[in-house]
């Protein structure tokens, strides 16, 4: 059985889709069967960072998905060959939709929430997937909720922000409501100056969950700009040393 990571931010611009996909890739490479679904229908993205976009889009979507027109599996585009490695493991996508009417029909119309739940365990049964990501949308609201509640580990990604530490509270406050077996939590856009080490310490004592890594405010991490998998291309660089970090983390509480 699949092993369900939902990583969730309270706001927006944590990093979170970049995250994701960065240790799905890394685990993928371990030689694990991973997937991620792109759950931010209303303003969806992680899909840049496997190289869609322009004229290249995937075949079929979450979107197809949650009205009937495709199978979960067929909404799942093979991703793998982004990433130099990849031998025993595979990486698979499933993105949602960018086209403005598919977007504008889930705002106007919404859609059954329940079928996104369905989504997640079809989809680890389909492709017999070791790990599945979901990239949520940022705030608490019925799908998230739905998600969350049905994750084995959920993953907060928070900056050093006031904002971001009081959404991360009640988020936090809402997991254990919920009985999600392990949180985590993951500072992001931390000074470069500071040590990662005592962040992490901050951050456990404030939450009373444990915090796996404090990733730095990089100027060659924004460079990228969403091009690409940095841990994978510059896997020496400290910001991708924290994502391993994490990667590690999740690795290890696999049964």
């Amino acid at each position: 059985m699949s092993r369900i990571i939902a990583v969730h931010s309270f706001r927006g611009g944590t990093g979170k889709s970049n995250i994701t996909a960065n240790t799905a890739a890394l685990l993928a490479l371990r030689g694990k069967r991973v997937a991620i679904i792109d759950t931010d229908i209303q303003s969806p993205g992680i899909h840049v960072l496997f190289g869609f976009g322009g004229d290249r889009h995937p075949v079929h979507t979450l979107n197809d998905f949650l009205v009937g027109r495709s199978r979960i599996e067929q909404s799942a585009t093979d991703v793998g060959g982004v990433v130099p490695g990849i031998t025993s493991g595979s990486l698979h996508l499933v993105a949602s939709s960018i086209a403005p009417a598919d977007i504008a029909a889930v705002l106007r119309d919404g859609y059954d929430v329940e079928r996104l739940n369905d989504a997640l365990i079809g989809l680890g049964e389909a492709l017999g997937l070791d790990y599945l990501f979901v990239d949520t949308h940022p705030g608490l609201n019925e799908e998230t909720l739905l998600t969350v509640a049905i994750c084995d580990t959920l993953v907060v990604i928070l900056r050093p922000d006031q904002q971001d530490y009081q959404g991360t509270a009640v988020t936090v406050d809402v997991a254990q409501r919920l009985g999600v077996p392990q949180t985590l939590l993951l500072v992001n856009k931390v000074y470069e100056d500071a040590d990662p080490s005592q962040v992490i310490r901050i951050v456990e004592d404030a939450y009373g969950v444990p915090a796996v890594a404090a990733l730095p405010l990089s100027q060659d991490v924004a460079a990228n700009a969403s091009s690409g998998l940095f841990a994978i291309t510059d896997a020496a660089h400290p910001w991708s040393l924290q994502v391993r970090s994490l990667a590690d983390r999740i690795a290890a509480e696999a049964p």
